[in-house]
């Protein structure tokens, strides 16, 4: 999934590419810490209505603005979960891509219900990227 935000990349790196920033920008996670630092580091999320989720991160490149990470463990319907967020230039001087993908298997739903979920996860963020940042 991916949306156009009006800002430089290198503004919107600042805040979804510091690991732990992101309940500043995602309303379902209230706290963020890592343990380590670089790939194989491990960030725990807890979740606003409850419950952690916790990942590894994989790979993290400031130059190309992107990191990747799996979960180690969640409340999520999903296992073999592994993500990668990122912001490119759309390469027309003024918009900027923020890019959210993963694969994963459901797990305890139908691919279609946990589909629906990791949906939903993506769309929250984006809205509150796009009311920090517009869009």
């Amino acid at each position: 999934m991916s949306i156009e935000i009006n800002v430089s990349a290198d503004e919107v790196w600042k805040l979804i590419g510091e690991l732990n920033a992101v309940p500043d920008w995602h309303p379902a996670v209230s706290e963020s810490h890592t343990e380590g630092e670089g790939k194989g580091s491990v960030r725990r999320l807890s979740l606003a209505g409850g419950g952690t989720i916790i990942e590894r991160l994989e790979r993290i490149d400031d130059d190309e603005r992107l990191y990747s990470h799996s979960i180690v463990d969640s409340p999520l319907p999903v296992s073999d979960y592994s993500a990668t967020i990122g912001v490119r230039d759309k390469g027309d001087g003024t918009a900027r891509v923020v890019e959210w993908s993963s694969e994963f298997r459901p797990s305890g739903a139908s691919e279609s219900e946990a589909s629906k979920v990791i949906q939903g996860i993506y769309d929250a963020g984006f809205e509150i990227l796009k009311k920090i940042f517009g869009g």
